[in-house]
Formats: C-alpha cells, structure tokens, sequence
C-alpha cells in the first residue's frame, strides 16, 4: 500500500486532487482487525474545471491511465498492485469526513483517515448488509466515541437510522 500512497500524495502536490481521506474497509482497519478487502476508497475533493459548476473524475483518470500508463478495470484504477476507487464526497457528511480525517503514516508514508464516527455515519447512510456488520464490529472493538459520534448523527439527520439500527442488531427481547 505504501507505493500507492505515495502516488496519490504525488497527485495531491501536483493539483488533480483535494485534500483526500480513506475511507472503506481499508480505512475501517485503522479501528479494528483487518478484513479481506481488494480494494482502497479514496475520498477525494476535486476542482471544477475553469467555467463549470461541475467536477468530474476525468482529470483523475487523465493523470493516472493516459499519463502514468495505470490499469483501469471497472471503475477502479490498478495503483501498484492496489485496486483504487476515487470518490467525490457524495454529500455534506462525505466532506466532513474527508476534512476531519486524521494525519497518519503507514509505511512511513503520510495519509489521512476517517475518523470511526465518520466511517460509522457513512456506513448507516449506506445500510447496506456489510455496512451493518462494520458498525457491529466498530462498537464491539469499544473504539467510537459518542460524544463525537451523536452530534455527526444529529448533524445529518441519522438518529432514526441509529435507532432503528439500535433496535434490530442491539436490543435484547
């Protein structure tokens, strides 16, 4: 990971991409045991181009394929050995997460991360099965912290989310 990491901090200096967080399952294994994951989310802001409202991933893909010789497969990006998917923020939550993430080094190489109550949040808005089951693990492994957790689910409209999910995976009958 630390050769993918490093091109994607080369396409930070070089202004393709915004500041960036990980997110995803590899981002989860910041928090908690490593799980089988094939690929890398990575959150990024892009610029719209000169005279556009719109941002597009165009540049990244530019930088990376045309530029770099990268392998595209799918909508990822083969980044030394790493399948990357490069996504914009989606919503005001996706950009609190990608500006609160946490300065962290793997293999000496400098990256961000989402906080866990950010993968937690994004992970509730999603709601898909897999999703439930990281959040499971996130309070089994005791590392969320409400007093930074319930105001993100307040801020973004999540409590009846949490409560619903409280009430199916949580409660004992």
């Amino acid at each position: 990971m630390k050769a993918t990491l490093q091109v994607i901090n080369q396409m930070q200096a070089d202004g393709v991409i915004g500041q960036y967080a990980i997110g995803g399952a590899v981002g989860a294994t910041f928090y908690l045991e490593p799980s089988a994951t094939l690929d890398i989310d990575i959150f990024v802001t892009l610029h719209a181009p000169p005279g556009s409202v719109l941002i597009s991933l165009q540049p990244v893909y530019d930088y990376l394929v045309r530029d770099h010789h990268y392998q595209q497969e799918g909508e990822y990006i083969v980044v030394e050995g790493w399948q990357v998917q490069f996504l914009p923020p989606g919503d005001a939550l996706g950009e609190e997460a990608i500006a609160q993430a946490i300065p962290t080094q793997v293999d000496d190489v400098p990256t961000r991360v989402m906080t866990a109550e950010h993968l937690v949040a994004l992970a509730l808005q999603l709601g898909r099965g897999k999703d439930f089951s990281r959040i499971l693990q996130f309070i089994e492994a005791g590392v969320l912290d409400a007093a930074r957790l319930d105001p993100i689910l307040t801020r973004f409209q999540l409590l009846a989310k949490w409560e619903d999910f409280g009430d199916k995976f949580l409660r004992k009958t």
